[in-house]
């Protein structure tokens, strides 16, 4: 990978010796694994022990934790030069639904010895809420709608808080897609003839592909600036029904039919409908010009293509 896209490679060897701890090694934290194979030694926390032999043939070294569990997150004191948050605040079964407790355990027990040197929070850009098809810039003052979004937003609120002792810096990240991700095509939904909204009432919808969303990730370790925020998108602004009518012509299936959006609420569950609500058009010129990252997939157009 050129030194200009990310930075440990022209570094001298003494400097490359730092440790990466990944919390959320899934999809998108096992390809940043990937990335700095060789470049740092990379850690991840892991809930599972049957996940312990894969991440190893990754090269990571697993460490058995669970944020659930907060006295198990001990060992992670002072492990790590560097730390890559990418877990998901819990769904349901919480008295305080609008709150995560697992960035706040992980981030008592990185202040409990020595501080990394920095830390990158994977939060959405569903913190935004609907904008009404807005441009939506990283200043934009957070209104989530969603339980899901609230708890992220209190995930950022912890990791601000964070960043008084630490280089902390939030990517908020739309949809992620990639051929080779699971479930990270619509081919699936178009194969059932999911309905998408018609046009007088579709929204804005944003992507990512996972490979520079990974990228991404590994970049902000290095490059990200203390307290701030970055919007980890693609530079395409899509109509969500146009973007399956885009992916349906590449699979040369048909386009999903369109509805009004009074009929979408009594075909599709809430849980779809939700991402039907909001519409927002993010800007990146932050990931572009901050952390110098070039995208690979700058359109869902190139991006699909293989999938």
């Amino acid at each position: 990978m050129p030194s200009n896209q990310f930075p440990l490679g022209a570094l001298p060897a003494r400097f490359r010796r730092q440790r990466v701890l990944i919390v959320g090694c899934g999809d998108v934290g096992q390809r940043v694994a990937r990335q700095l194979q060789g470049r740092a030694r990379v850690l991840a926390l892991t809930s599972s022990p049957e996940r312990m032999p894969a991440l190893r043939a990754l090269g990571v070294t697993p460490l058995q934790g669970n944020l659930d569990q907060p006295a198990s997150l001990r060992r992670l004191a002072g492990l790590a030069t560097r730390v890559l948050h990418l877990a998901p605040p819990p769904t349901e079964g919480q008295a305080e639904w609008w709150r995560d407790p697992r960035t706040l355990a992980l981030s008592r027990v990185l202040r409990s010895r020595s501080l990394p040197q920095a830390l990158v929070y994977g939060s959405t850009s569903g913190v935004y809420g609907d904008c009404g098809g807005a441009l939506v810039s990283e200043s934009r003052p957070v209104q989530p709608s969603t339980p899901r979004a609230q708890r992220r937003v209190d995930a950022e609120r912890v990791v601000r808080h964070l960043g008084r002792s630490v280089r902390t810096s939030i990517l908020r990240i739309p949809g992620i897609y990639a051929p080779d991700r699971p479930g990270g095509t619509p081919r699936e939904r178009l194969l059932r003839g999911t309905p998408v909204l018609r046009r007088e009432d579709d929204v804005y919808t944003c992507h990512i592909h996972a490979d520079d969303l990974a990228r991404a990730c590994s970049v902000a370790l290095w490059r990200g600036q203390a307290q701030r925020t970055y919007n980890v998108c693609d530079d395409a602004h899509l109509l969500m029904g146009d973007y399956f009518d885009l992916a349906a012509d590449l699979y040369g299936l048909p386009r999903p039919p369109r509805v009004a959006r009074a009929e979408a609420r009594e075909q599709l569950p809430v849980s779809l409908l939700s991402f039907m609500s909001e519409s927002r058009r993010l800007l990146n010129q932050r990931l572009k010009a901050e952390l110098r990252l070039r995208l690979q997939h700058p359109s869902v157009a190139s991006g699909l293509r293989g999938g």
